[in-house]
């Protein structure tokens, strides 16, 4: 059967490679990108780079210890002294911090309370020490 000048049959064999090549050239480029691990609960929060429960980087964890009271004080130290950003150090005492309420250990939860409290004290205080040094300036009209 022939329409407008090409056959059927050869119209389909060229859809079908199309098609083939399409579809090698798409999996290439899924192989080529870096995948999401395989390990790990919970999706991805979009526009993000990581996923919530999912150890990505061991590297960079930082373990958290909430067992006994001892624990908790060592675990707020650590994470005073480890070189990350003042949010992420209160993300990591919260989630000791809810962990431990939710384990019924009040004085373990009090503990990382706490070690946020300080937290918040010195960051503010260092804002304030970067206003203070700081020269005000006016901003000039046109």
């Amino acid at each position: 059967m022939v329409t407008d000048g090409v056959s059927l049959e050869r119209f389909t064999k060229q859809r079908k490679k199309l098609k083939s090549k399409v579809e090698q050239y798409t999996h290439q480029v899924m192989a080529k990108r870096k995948r999401d691990p395989r390990k790990g609960t919970g999706k991805k929060p979009k526009g993000s780079g990581r996923r919530l429960y999912t150890d990505e980087n061991p590297k960079d964890t930082v373990r958290i210890k909430f067992a006994t009271m001892k624990d908790a004080r060592a675990t707020v130290r650590k994470v005073k002294r480890v070189r990350k950003s003042y949010a992420r150090k209160i993300q990591i005492l919260t989630v000791g911090e809810q962990r431990a309420r939710v384990m019924g250990k009040k004085t373990v939860a009090s503990i990382f309370r706490a070690g946020k409290a300080s937290l918040r004290r010195a960051n503010n205080a260092k804002k304030n020490k970067t206003k203070k040094t700081r020269p005000k300036t006016r901003k000039s009209r046109r």
